[in-house]
C-alpha cells in the first residue's frame, strides 16, 4: 500500500514540475487566458474583446457563411446544367476537277497450243473461238502454210487474239528451223514474216521390235514419247495401232533432234521410217514441196495420206454394221447402207476427205445430214448430227479432217451415234472394206526431187535392217532392240 502511494506521489510531483516549467516559459499566455475555465465552479470574469479578436472573429464568421451558402448553390448549378447537343453543318466547297482516268488498253498476248493426237487445224481454230473465214485467211497468207495441212502431235501453234475475239496474229513452224509469223493488216488480210532460227539438227537412227506396246518398244529403242506419237501419226492411214499391232512387228526410224546453243531444244521430225506390220512392209519419207506443203510419201512416191478416211469420228464402238438388218425403229428388215459409230453427243465429226458439200440440212430418217462429193466417183454421207459446224453450206469446200458437225440422235435414232456411208457411183458400199481411191503419185520434176532426197535415207534404212538381222541371228534367244546414232 505504501509502495502504491509512493508511485502515485512521484507522478504527481513530476506533473507539477512540468506545469511550473510550462507556465514559466509561456507566462504571457497564462497571464492572458488563465481566467478561462470549463468548470462550473470556476470564478466568472468579465469578457473583453480586443481589436485583433474582432478581426479574427469576423473573418471566421464570413468563411463559415460562404461555406454554408456556396457549396449547395454550386452543387445545384452542376446538377441542373444541361449539355447542348453538338450541331453539324455541311458546307459545299469548290474542289478542282478530278483528273480523267485513262483506261489502259488491253494488250493481247500470244497463246501457244500444242497439237494433240487426232487434232485437226480447223478443230484447233474452233477451240480458240475462231471461224472458218479466219482459217481461210491464214491459209492464204503464205506459201509456207501448206505445212499446216499435215500437223503432227507435239507441233506448236501460237495465236494472238484481241479482247473482241479477232485474230490479230498467228505463228507456226513449217519446219524445225523456220518460224513464220502472220500479223493482221489494217485493211484486211495478213502479212507474213519468215525467220530462220539458228538451230543445230542432229540426226539419229533407231530400230525396235514390238513385244507389248508401241510406247514400250519405242522407249527401249531410245525414242521419246513425242517421237513415238509422230511415228504412229505417220502410219495412221495404213496401220491401226490399237487393233493391228502384233508381237514381233518391227520398225526402223531416221529422225533428228533440235539443239540451240549446244542444248537440247526438242524433238525434230521423222525423216524416214519403215514399219513391218504382220509381215507387210510400209515405208514413209518426208518431202517438202515447192508450195511449202510437207507430207510423207511411200518409196514409190505415193502420199501416205489417203483420199478418204474409214472412220471420220473418234468412236467408242461400232453399234451397227453394213448389211441387211431389222430396222430398230421401223421394225422391218432392210439394207443398212453404212456403219453406225456410237459416240457421246457433241463428239466432233470430221470430213473423210477433201470435197464439196452437196447436201446440208434435214433429211427424213437421217435428221441433220451432210453429203460431200469427194471425187466424181466417191461421195461420203453423215447422218443423225446434233448440229452442223459454223460457216458450212451447200457449195462449201472442206478438207480432210475438217470438223463438219457433231454427233447427235436426230431423225430415226435410238441413241447418239454417227451414221457414215460411202457411195461409189451412187451405190452404197461398206466403208470398212470398200477400195478407197488411191492418191496420185508424184510426177515429173517433183518425183525427181523426191527420189534425190529419199535415196540416201532408203540406203540407210536398208543398212540398219541388215545390221539388226545379223545381230538377231547371232542372238536368236532375245528379241533385239537397237538404238544407234
Amino acid at each position: 500500500m505504501d509502495r502504491h502511494l509512493r508511485r502515485v506521489n512521484s507522478h504527481a510531483v513530476r506533473r507539477q514540475a512540468i506545469r511550473r516549467k510550462t507556465r514559466h516559459c509561456h507566462a504571457h499566455f497564462y497571464a492572458r487566458w488563465s481566467h478561462w475555465s470549463f468548470h462550473a465552479e470556476a470564478p466568472a470574469s468579465k469578457f473583453r474583446w480586443a481589436r485583433e479578436g474582432w478581426v479574427l472573429g469576423g473573418g471566421a464568421l464570413l468563411l463559415a457563411l460562404l461555406t454554408l451558402l456556396g457549396i449547395p448553390t454550386w452543387a445545384s448549378v452542376i446538377r441542373h446544367e444541361t449539355v447542348r447537343p453538338a450541331t453539324r453543318e455541311t458546307l459545299a466547297l469548290r474542289l478542282p476537277p478530278a483528273p480523267k482516268e485513262t483506261t489502259q488498253p488491253l494488250v493481247a498476248s500470244w497463246k501457244t497450243i500444242e497439237v494433240q493426237p487426232g487434232q485437226t487445224l480447223s478443230e484447233i481454230f474452233q477451240g480458240q473461238g475462231l471461224n472458218a473465214s479466219d482459217l481461210a485467211e491464214v491459209m492464204a497468207s503464205s506459201k509456207d502454210t501448206g505445212a499446216l495441212k499435215t500437223l503432227h502431235p507435239g507441233d506448236q501453234l501460237a495465236f494472238l487474239v484481241d479482247a473482241k475475239g479477232r485474230l490479230r496474229g498467228f505463228r507456226f513452224n513449217p519446219d524445225s528451223s523456220t518460224l513464220v509469223t502472220l500479223t493482221a493488216k489494217p485493211g484486211g488480210g495478213m502479212k507474213a514474216r519468215t525467220m530462220v532460227l539458228p538451230v543445230e539438227r542432229r540426226m539419229h537412227f533407231a530400230h525396235g521390235v514390238v513385244e507389248g506396246s508401241l510406247f514400250a518398244a519405242g522407249e527401249k529403242a531410245g525414242l521419246s514419247e513425242t517421237m513415238v506419237l509422230k511415228l504412229a501419226d505417220v502410219f495412221k492411214y495404213d496401220i491401226d495401232f490399237i487393233k493391228d499391232l502384233k508381237r514381233g512387228d518391227r520398225f526402223t526410224v531416221v529422225y533428228d533432234d533440235i539443239y540451240r546453243n549446244g542444248k537440247y531444244s526438242g524433238a525434230g521430225n521423222i525423216i524416214a521410217a519403215e514399219f513391218i506390220n504382220s509381215g507387210h512392209r510400209y515405208s514413209a519419207y518426208r518431202f517438202k514441196r515447192d508450195d511449202g506443203e510437207v507430207a510423207y510419201y511411200s518409196q514409190d512416191g505415193r502420199p501416205l495420206r489417203k483420199a478418204l478416211l474409214r472412220t471420220p469420228v473418234s468412236f467408242t464402238r461400232v453399234s451397227s454394221r453394213f448389211g441387211m438388218r431389222k430396222d430398230p425403229v421401223l421394225g422391218f428388215t432392210r439394207l443398212h447402207a453404212g456403219i453406225d459409230y456410237a459416240a457421246p453427243i457433241g463428239t466432233p465429226i470430221h470430213a473423210a476427205g477433201d470435197g464439196v458439200i452437196t447436201v446440208r440440212g434435214w433429211v427424213h430418217g437421217f435428221g441433220n445430214f451432210i453429203a460431200i462429193r469427194n471425187t466424181p466417183k466417191y461421195t461420203t454421207e453423215y447422218g443423225h448430227m446434233s448440229r452442223f459446224a459454223r460457216g458450212l453450206h451447200v457449195g462449201s469446200h472442206v478438207t480432210q479432217g475438217e470438223v463438219i458437225g457433231y454427233v447427235g440422235e436426230t431423225g430415226f435414232a435410238t441413241g447418239p451415234h454417227l451414221h457414215y456411208q460411202v457411195m461409189v457411183n451412187g451405190k452404197p458400199e461398206n466403208p470398212l472394206t470398200v477400195t478407197m481411191p488411191k492418191p496420185q503419185p508424184l510426177s515429173g520434176k517433183l518425183m525427181a526431187e523426191f527420189k534425190a532426197q529419199s535415196g540416201p535415207m532408203v540406203a540407210r534404212i536398208q543398212m540398219i535392217d541388215n545390221a539388226t538381222q545379223r545381230l538377231a541371228r547371232v542372238d536368236s534367244r532375245h528379241g533385239t532392240t537397237v538404238a544407234t546414232d
